[in-house]
């Protein structure tokens, strides 16, 4: 595990509504630090803050943009998702998503906070499940 990454909720763990982040998803496993939470420190380049609910839009989306999280990698401890399954995304790829109406609907309480420098509340919103 990187050394920004911290467990304690008050350093690294407060959503969007501004409480303690929830869990995204352990069935996979996801987030950056695979832990199951959209925590993210300085070697999370890609932000990958968003918990959003895979829709076969956006899968096929991320795909055609050079990302594919459908095809399972071994390798890298990846079982290639699904529509139906939860995942931590980028938080730029959500917002390309967002411009071409393809954004997948989104975990408020499991999205960390860093995401309100990229989005606004009411579009968060608009999106929640």
């Amino acid at each position: 595990m990187s050394s920004d990454y911290h467990p304690n909720p008050a350093i690294n763990g407060t959503n969007v509504l501004g409480t303690e982040l929830a869990s995204c998803c352990f069935d996979p496993i996801t987030g950056y630090y695979r832990n199951g939470f959209c925590h993210t420190g300085n070697h999370d380049v890609g932000q990958h803050t968003v918990c959003v609910k895979m829709t076969s839009e956006f899968l096929n989306f991320s795909s055609s943009r050079g990302n594919d999280l459908i095809t399972p990698l071994p390798e890298y401890n990846f079982p290639g998702l699904k529509p139906g399954d939860y995942w931590c995304i980028c938080a730029l790829r959500w917002v390309e998503a967002l411009d071409f109406d393809v954004a997948p609907p989104i975990k408020l309480t499991a999205c960390h906070e860093s995401l309100l420098t990229l989005v606004d509340m009411e579009t968060l919103k608009r999106f929640a499940l």
